[in-house]
């Protein structure tokens, strides 16, 4: 399971170690500040402020990333028309090339059916109409 989704594994210890790290330097910060104006750092404000922190660097930086990344990913993967590449006047071609076949029509409608031009996503290969 780790070789198939490494990727994924050492992006979540990046995150891991690079949270903790920024939890660690937070409270070395806010203790030397609290004691700076002669007060004990407490850990229950410390918490407050960290997560304050955190969440608002996530909404900034993370959730951003997040949206352009898997949000477009998810798009250029449904095939909406902001994301497709231009393939529509290679495919308009192969189309007329085919129609002139004798079974040109059945062939074009099976190769719809089969990589799904019409009614979403293309299935596994191997399934769909005879070749």
């Amino acid at each position: 399971m780790f070789k198939r989704y490494a990727y994924g594994w050492l992006t979540l210890g990046f995150f891991l170690v690079s949270l903790a790290l920024h939890w660690w330097f937070g409270w070395k910060a806010f203790s030397e500040e609290s004691l700076q104006h002669g007060q004990v750092p407490q850990t229950a404000d410390y918490l407050n402020e960290m997560l304050r922190d955190t969440f608002e660097n996530w909404q900034s930086e993370f959730l951003q990333l997040l949206w352009q990344v898997v949000g477009l990913a998810y798009f250029l993967y449904i095939g909406s028309p902001a994301s497709k590449e231009n393939d529509d006047r290679l495919e308009a071609k192969l189309d007329e090339l085919l129609k002139a076949l004798p079974d040109g029509e059945r062939r074009i409608a099976e190769l719809d059916e089969r990589y799904c031009r019409t009614h979403g996503h293309a299935k596994p290969h191997g399934h769909g109409a005879a070749r």
